[in-house]
């Protein structure tokens, strides 16, 4: 059984979750509004250009879980989901899990973003493993910090690596789809990577090494 593993901000979607969740945020006056968007389009403008500081933007990105109650976050996320996530689900993006399910293959998303705002969107994918950056949460409430290793850059083999051990899996005849520069590490432990819609530098990257360029859009 071959693993098919997707990236999910950019990819799956037709937009970047954890931007959209800060712009959530802003739009019901949960944060700073003037002050947090800024920051939340500069760290994803690094986040694009293949230069983001992982640790500081997780900090910044983190902190609203740890002051609000997991009831509010819940009903913020709920609202999110259904306002900003599923009107930029892709029909493709579906057709494409489906083969892969179809053909028996193991379904995984692996995504920098954290696990609360990801995981009702593997849900609706109907993808049943999830791989995503895990806030720590203790005692009921999120503390705003992270967690084990981010699933960013070569954090992501590190922690699929982790995930194959534990399941006594491997990545023979392998897939991973992805958008960004900044999987490059792991697009290159895969038997079959896809560039999916990819960023300019992707796109370099995957003409230079002949990997497929396949749009969902």
């Amino acid at each position: 059984m071959a693993l098919a593993i997707f990236d999910l901000d950019n990819t799956l979607i037709a937009g970047d979750s954890d931007y959209l969740w800060g712009q959530h945020l802003v739009e019901r006056g949960v944060v700073d509004g003037e002050g947090y968007e800024a920051a939340n389009a500069r760290f994803y403008a690094d986040y694009r250009e293949g230069r983001l500081d992982i640790d500081a933007f997780l900090r910044f990105a983190l902190r609203p879980l740890s002051e609000h109650t997991l009831d509010d976050l819940l009903q913020w996320r709920a609202e999110f989901v259904r306002q900003r996530i599923e009107p930029i689900m892709l029909a493709a993006a579906h057709a494409l899990i489906a083969r892969h399910r179809e053909a028996g293959d193991t379904l995984l998303i692996i995504t920098a973003t954290n696990a609360f705002v990801t995981t009702p969107i593997a849900e609706r994918y109907g993808v049943p493993h999830l791989i995503a950056t895990e806030p720590e949460f203790a005692d009921g409430r999120y503390t705003g910090a992270v967690a084990g290793t981010p699933a960013f850059q070569q954090g992501k083999v590190e922690r699929l690596r982790q995930w194959l051990e534990e399941r006594d899996e491997d990545l023979r005849d392998s897939h991973f789809y992805s958008d960004s520069i900044n999987d490059v590490p792991l697009l290159e432990t895969v038997d079959n990577p896809v560039a999916v819609d990819p960023d300019p530098h992707l796109a370099d990257v995957a003409r230079e090494r002949g990997w497929p360029i396949l749009s969902l859009r």
